[in-house]
C-alpha cells in the first residue's frame, strides 16, 4: 500500500463528513427520520439548478446556496405533508424528494443543459478528487471541502452543545417537550435546517449513497449499545471515524487482493460501515443477538431451578425423598426439560447452597427451603385468585399458575392474598405457605 498526502486529505474529508452527518444522525435516528438525509440529498437538484439559472454561473458558491434552500425546503415539506395531510412521515419523504428530483431533472434538461451532471458522481461522490480542488491559506494549500466541512461541524457542534437538553427532549417526546416549555417544532425545523446544511456540503464529496450511511450507520450502530443519549453520540462519533478511516483503507489495499489497483472510497467506506453495524448485532451488550439468546436462556435456565425446588418442596411436603431421576423425568415430561439443561439447573442451585445432593437423593437446604416456599405460595395464590375471580374449574388452574409464579414479587404476592380472599388453602385443599 502507497500512501500519499492525497490520501491523508481524502482521510480527513471523509472523517468531517462522517462526524458531521452522525452528530445529527443521532437525533433523526431518535425520531425516526434517519432517511431524511437521502431525501435531502436527491431533492437538492432543482436548487442547484435554478441558482445557475438565476446566476448563469457555476460558482460553488452559488450551487451551493441553491443546493441548502432547497433542502431546507424538502424538511419543511416533508413536515407539512406529515402534520397537515396525516401522512406517514416516511410517505411524505418520498413524496417530496421524488416530486423535487424529477422538477431538478426538468430543469436541467430543458433551462440548464450545460450543467454537467454525472450520475456515478451524484451516488457515489468524488472524494477522491476533492483534495484537488484547494485554496492557499498561509502558503498551504488546503482542500475547500476541508474548510467548508470544517465549518460545518463547528456549527452542528455548537448547536448540539447549546441545545443538547432541547434537542434529546423533544426527540424523545414532542409533547413532554412542550409542557416543559420547549418549543418542539423550533427545534425540529432547526435541526433539518442543520441536516440540510450538512446533507448538502458532504453531498459534493461524499455522493447520495455514502450520505446516507454516514447518517444511518453510526448512529443506529450506537443505538444498539446503549440506552443513554450522551454516550450514544459518543459512540457514533467513534464509528464515523472508524468507517472513514478503515473504508478508504480498505478502498485501496483490499481490491489488490484480487488483482485491482482499487475502487472508489465512498464504496469502500460503505462495506466498512455495514460490517461495523452488523459487528453491533451480534456483539451489542444488550440488544445484540448474542446478548439476547444468552439472555433469555439465563431466564429459561432460572424457571428450570424455580421448578426443581417447586417439585422438591412438594416432595417434602408428601413426605417423600427428592430422587434426581425422577425429578429429572417428571421435568422433562411436564416441562420438556432436557438432560443438559436440567444438569445445569442443579449444578446452580448446589453451587448456590439451596440444594444438597446425597447418594441420588435431593436435598433442600434451609436457603432453598426459603426460596421454595415463596414459588409455591405464588403459584397457590395465584390458583387461588384465578378460581375465585374467573371461575374456572380446579383442573385447569395449574399450568396458568406455572407460568405466573416466575414473576411474582413480594408486593404482588400480597396484593393476591387480600384478592383471593386471605384464604390459607388454594382450591385443591393444599395449604398455601406463609409468608
Amino acid at each position: 500500500m502507497i500512501w500519499t498526502y492525497l490520501d491523508t486529505w481524502i482521510v480527513i474529508i471523509a472523517c468531517l463528513s462522517a462526524v458531521s452527518c452522525a452528530l445529527l444522525g443521532n437525533f433523526l435516528v431518535l425520531r425516526k427520520m434517519s432517511m431524511m438525509g437521502d431525501a435531502i440529498s436527491h431533492a437538492v437538484l432543482p436548487g442547484i439548478a435554478i441558482a445557475f439559472i438565476v446566476s448563469g454561473s457555476r460558482d460553488s458558491w452559488m450551487m451551493f446556496a441553491g443546493a441548502v434552500i432547497a433542502g431546507i425546503l424538502t424538511a419543511l415539506f416533508t413536515q407539512g405533508i406529515h402534520k397537515l395531510g396525516k401522512v406517514d412521515e416516511g410517505a411524505s419523504m418520498g413524496i417530496v424528494f421524488t416530486s423535487l428530483f424529477a422538477i431538478g431533472l426538468i430543469l436541467i434538461n430543458f433551462a440548464a443543459h450545460d450543467v454537467d451532471l454525472d450520475p456515478s458522481c451524484v451516488l457515489y461522490g468524488a472524494i477522491e478528487l476533492a483534495p484537488l480542488n484547494t485554496v492557499e491559506i498561509g502558503g498551504i494549500d488546503i482542500p475547500r471541502s476541508v474548510l467548508s466541512l470544517g465549518l460545518v461541524l463547528i456549527v452542528n457542534v455548537i448547536l448540539v452543545s447549546l441545545f443538547y437538553k432541547e434537542l434529546k427532549i423533544s426527540s424523545f417526546d414532542p409533547a413532554l417537550a412542550t409542557t416543559m416549555g420547549v418549543n418542539a417544532n423550533l427545534m425540529h425545523y432547526a435541526l433539518m435546517v442543520m441536516v440540510a446544511i450538512t446533507t448538502v456540503a458532504c453531498f459534493e464529496s461524499a455522493g447520495s449513497i455514502l450520505v446516507v450511511a454516514m447518517f444511518i450507520v453510526p448512529a443506529a450502530t450506537a443505538y444498539l449499545c446503549t440506552h443513554r443519549m450522551s454516550v450514544m453520540i459518543f459512540i457514533s462519533l467513534v464509528v464515523a471515524v472508524l468507517m472513514a478511516v478503515l473504508g478508504h483503507v480498505a478502498a485501496i489495499t483490499i481490491p489488490q487482493l484480487w488483482g485491482f489497483s482499487d475502487t472508489i472510497t465512498a464504496g469502500g467506506i460503505s462495506v466498512v460501515a455495514a460490517f461495523i453495524f452488523i459487528l453491533a448485532v451480534i456483539f451489542a451488550p444488550e440488544q445484540g443477538v448474542l446478548s439476547q439468546r444468552r439472555n433469555r436462556f439465563h431466564v429459561f435456565l432460572k424457571t428450570v431451578e424455580e421448578d426443581i425446588l417447586g417439585v422438591l418442596y412438594r416432595l417434602n411436603e408428601a413426605g417423600n425423598q427428592g430422587n434426581e431421576k425422577n425429578v429429572k423425568r417428571f421435568l422433562y415430561e411436564s416441562l420438556g426439560v432436557k438432560r443438559k439443561s436440567f444438569n445445569k439447573a442443579l449444578l446452580n442451585l448446589v453451587q448456590n447452597d439451596r440444594v444438597q445432593l446425597k447418594e441420588g437423593l435431593l436435598f433442600l437446604t434451609e436457603t432453598g427451603e426459603t426460596f421454595a416456599r415463596s414459588i409455591i405460595r405464588s403459584h397457590r395464590l395465584w390458583e387461588a385468585y384465578i378460581y375465585k375471580h374467573f371461575n374456572i374449574p380446579a383442573d385447569h388452574l395449574h399450568d396458568a399458575a406455572e407460568r405466573l409464579e416466575h414473576i411474582t414479587t413480594k408486593e404482588m404476592q400480597d396484593r393476591l392474598y387480600k384478592e383471593a380472599g386471605e384464604t390459607s388453602d388454594d382450591p385443591h385443599g393444599k395449604p398455601i405457605p406463609e409468608k
